[in-house]
This record gives structure tokens, C-alpha cells and sequence, in this order.
């Protein structure tokens, strides 16, 4: 038997794999809000225009709703055999309104309909995602100003480099969370155009009104080609482009977590909440919650992968590979939302250990920038000269086990007579952050006002990225 919704050309039904293969309602079923959104802003169009007569207008609005509530109530039956969302809402549009319903479908195909789907989708969990990181920066904020003076070593090569302050160093996450943002704008800005009316792939000869339903629906403006209107998969490659950027970042913070909470760092200390045990070992704490964070970056880049293979090949307009775009856009953007979830909890659950931090800040000759830095403020050396000789203070400091400030002044003279016991004041780690004032340096001062700055901004109503 041929669907009764698309079969007239054909004699008889498809084969069982060809179902098998063909059914996208198992996932796109997720589409039902926004497709009930795009067809009541169709059928509205369509009376305005006088393409339909407002009692059968009104059937189709009464008749959708009706199954907006059935799904939203969790009553609807979605059935395979009908392949997609669309179909499964008309099917039941027309067991309650009759013949009717198949006017719904005047001037529009699958085609144009699933893009604008799309597109309602992506860009309400764009809002949605736009609206946790910037949770996530506001736990990252309020953790930066609490410990705006908390010395902690900071790290190139993973290698103990110079103090930073705790603080400072949430703020860094601040920062690639408000670029997050604006990339997830920028992308929502881009697809805010409606491809609702573009048809098959040529456009239709009903005189409707696109501008109306592009309005109705939020977007600013209809699309202006209709062959690209269908063709286009270029919002969700960019959306997940964004969400792939933001999982890198995220899984960076992770593998921060997962390297501090663990015996040999115990930088800081997460809660029962975000920790798991062992099965045999009972004294484990396992930070899983970050770890999953940092796996689950994987699937958010591996589906934007994904997507830009199926897309590389496709001649316009549309070709059936592009149903390939649902599943993956859709675990990815879900997957992104539950790690920015996870991770806002640990930011507000974790507490650094300000003693270890302080110990591990001054280990690893951190202040040997500092003490260049002296020599070249209060002696007038070279920075290369100055460097050189603070290499030569720490091999000696090195080769006795002890830290530059146990050096005596005289064996610091024996590297530069000209040192005075002055430079003790900037060996010390607080002494050492408290002197970063540049501007995005590490100065208490700074991340104060920084951390206030964002604080603010993220109150704000716009709260602008």
C-alpha cells in the first residue's frame, strides 16, 4: 500500500528497509512546537492572502492546536509508518478536521518546512544555551571575586611558571565564555531568516506573503533565494561550530578539575554532589561530573564533523542525505547544555585549598620573572642581561635545594654585586601578584574590578556578552 500522504505516483509501499532507513520521526518528533509554530503561521498567511477561506482557516488552527495539545499532554501516537513530523501532525490534522487539512499544505513543501523547523529549533536552544553560559559565568565571576587574592601557581607547559591569583584565573573562563556567546549571536543572527514559502526548491505562484510569515515566526526577513532557502544547512554547521569551540572550552576547565582534585595537586575539593566513589577502593573521589564534561566535548565535535561530510557532496537543492543534520545537531546542542549545567554546580560547589595553592605558587622558582623584572627596574640591566643572571641565582638556589629567597645576599652578589637586600620584597608570591597592575594582569585590584565589571554586566538586562 503507497503512504496515503505522498503516493499517488507510486503503486505500491516501500520496502521494510526502505522504511527502516527512511523514518526520521523517531528523533525529529522533537520538531512537533516549532512545526505546529510554522504551519499556524502558514494557514494564517494563507487567509490573509486569500489563498484560503477564513472557515477553513479556522478548522486548520483549531485542528492544530488540538494536536499541540495532544502532544504536549503526551496522548499522540506518532506512527513509523508515516516517516516524519510533518506528516504525523497532518495525519491527525485531518482525523479531526477531515479533507480540510490537506489545504494546510498550499504553497509550501517538506522541503521549505523542515528548514524552518530547523532553524525555530536551533535558535530557541541557542537562546537556551546563551542563557547557561552566561549562568556559568556569573558562579565564575562571584568565585573570582571571592578569591580575588588567592595565590595560586600559574602554568605554561604545565610547568609552575608565575603566581596568578584563583580569581584571575576563573575570570580567564569568563572571557572564553563571553566569546562563546557571541559566537552563538553572531550565528543566530545569521539564520534569523525565514525559509518558509521558498516550496520544493523554485519558490510558488500562490501569491503569499513571506515577509508576514517570516514575522509571525520572529525571523526578520524571509530568505531571498529559495533554491539556498532548502539547500541551506549552514546555521547548524555554524551553531555547532560554536557549541564545539564551547565544549573545548569547558573540557579544558575539566581536565583542570580532574588534575586539582587529585591527591598529588589538591588544589581544590568538590562535594559528595559532583564526586563518585569506587566499587573496590574505598577511599576514591572520583570528579566524574568533570571528567563526563571533557568526554562529552567528543560528541559535540564529532557531530559537527559529521554534518560538514554530509554536506560536502550535495548539489542543490535538496537531497534526503540532509536528514542526517537532525540527530547530530540535536545530541550535540543537548550534550552542550548539560555540561554547562554540570560545570556552573562545580564552579559554585568547589572550594580552593588556599594554603596548597600558596605553597605550590612559590615552588618551581615562580618568581624568578620577578626577580629579572628588579634587576632591570632597579639596576638597569638589559632584560636579556637580567635573565640571564636570574638563571644563574636559580641554578645556585637550584644545586642547594632551596628557594630563591633563602639565597643570602651575598651569594645573590656573587651572580650581580650591585643587589641589595631590597630585592627580598618581590621574591615573595603575594608580593609577586600584587605587582601584575597592567591592565588583564593578575593584581587583586584587577580581578576585583573585573570580576565587579562582569558582575555587572551579567545583571544587566541585555546581559551582553
Amino acid at each position: 500500500m503507497s503512504n496515503r500522504m505522498w503516493g499517488g505516483r507510486f503503486a505500491s509501499g516501500p520496502a521494510e528497509i526502505m522504511e527502516e532507513i527512511n523514518a526520521s520521526i523517531g528523533f525529529d518528533k522533537r520538531l512537533a512546537p516549532q512545526d505546529i509554530r510554522g504551519s499556524l503561521a502558514h494557514v494564517a498567511m494563507l487567509g490573509k492572502s486569500g489563498i484560503l477561506p477564513s472557515a477553513d482557516v479556522a478548522a486548520i488552527e483549531d485542528g492544530l492546536k488540538a494536536v499541540r495539545a495532544e502532544i504536549e499532554g503526551g496522548g499522540f501516537v506518532f506512527k513509523r509508518e508515516l516517516e516524519d513530523i510533518h506528516m504525523s501532525v497532518e495525519s491527525r490534522l485531518t482525523e479531526i478536521v477531515g479533507p480540510t487539512a490537506g489545504r494546510l499544505h498550499t504553497a509550501r513543501s517538506r522541503n521549505d518546512q523542515v528548514a524552518t523547523d530547523m532553524k525555530l529549533w536551533v535558535r530557541d536552544t541557542i537562546d537556551s544555551l546563551d542563557e547557561q553560559a552566561a549562568g556559568l559565568q556569573r558562579a565564575l565571576a562571584e568565585k573570582a571575586l571571592a578569591h580575588a587574592a588567592t595565590v595560586m601557581p600559574g602554568f605554561t607547559h604545565l610547568q609552575s611558571a608565575q603566581p596568578v591569583t584563583f580569581g584571575h584565573h576563573c575570570l580567564a573562563y569568563v572571557e572564553m565564555l563571553a566569546r562563546d556567546r557571541g559566537r552563538f549571536r553572531d550565528a543566530r543572527a545569521r539564520l534569523n531568516e525565514c525559509p518558509l514559502g521558498a516550496a520544493a526548491l523554485a519558490g510558488t505562484s500562490f501569491p503569499i506573503d513571506r515577509h508576514a510569515t517570516a514575522a509571525a515566526l520572529g525571523f526578520d526577513r524571509p530568505t531571498a533565494n529559495s533554491l539556498d532557502s532548502v539547500a541551506d544547512r549552514d546555521f547548524a554547521l555554524e551553531s555547532l561550530a560554536a557549541a564545539s569551540i564551547c565544549a573545548v572550552h569547558l573540557s579544558r576547565f575539566a581536565e583542570e578539575l580532574v588534575v586539582w582534585t587529585s591527591a598529588q595537586f589538591n588544589f581544590v575539593r568538590l562535594s559528595d554532589g559532583y564526586t563518585t566513589g569506587s566499587s573496590i577502593m574505598p577511599q576514591k573521589r572520583n570528579p566524574d561530573a568533570a571528567e563526563l564534561v571533557r568526554a562529552k566535548s567528543g560528541r559535540v565535535i564529532g557531530a559537527l564533523t559529521g554534518l560538514l561530510i554530509v554536506m560536502k557532496g550535495l548539489p542543490l537543492a535538496y537531497s534526503k542525505d540532509m536528514q542526517e543534520d537532525k540527530e547530530g545537531t540535536f545530541d550535540a546542542l543537548q550534550a552542550l547544555s548539560l555540561c554547562l549545567a554540570a560545570m556552573t554546580g562545580m564552579v559554585r560547589d568547589l572550594e580552593p585549598n588556599a594554603d596548597v595553592l600558596a605553597r605550590a605558587a612559590g615552588s618551581g622558582y615562580a618568581t624568578a620573572t620577578d626577580l629579572a623584572d628588579w634587576l632591570v627596574r632597579e639596576l638597569g640591566l638589559p632584560f636579556r642581561e637580567a635573565h640571564h643572571v636570574t638563571g644563574r641565582l636559580v641554578g645556585a638556589a637550584s644545586a642547594k635545594g632551596i628557594g630563591l629567597e633563602e639565597l643570602s645576599l651575598s651569594e645573590m652578589q656573587e651572580a650581580e654585586p650591585r643587589i641589595t637586600d631590597a630585592v627580598y620584597a618581590v621574591l615573595g608570591v603575594e608580593n609577586s601578584v600584587s605587582s601584575r597592575t597592567s591592565y588583564g594582569g593578575t593584581a587583586p585590584d584587577n580581578v576585583r574590578a573585573q570580576a565587579t565589571r562582569w558582575l555587572t554586566l551579567l545583571d544587566a538586562p541585555s546581559a551582553a556578552a
